[in-house]
């Protein structure tokens, strides 16, 4: 199992969805992958993605303006 970190602090919709995608594209089954952030809409959107793509969402936490979402590929 890899963890994958991706850093989207600063950028706004749609950078840390179309990141997101791009990890979770390289990431293996059974990999993490952990999206820090600061934009409040990706907050709500990456998780919505996440369940679209019926992947695990294992964590949601922080603030609207300072977050971290963690996903299993």
């Amino acid at each position: 199992m890899v963890e994958i970190k991706v850093d989207v602090r600063g950028e706004t919709c749609p950078v840390p969805l179309v990141e997101m995608r791009k990890a979770l594209r390289h990431a293996a089954p059974g990999d993490i992958v952990e999206i820090i952030g600061t934009h409040p809409a990706s907050k709500k959107e990456i998780p919505m993605a996440v369940e679209a793509l019926q992947l695990e969402l294992l964590a949601v936490e922080g603030t609207d303006t300072d977050w971290v979402i963690r996903i299993r590929r």
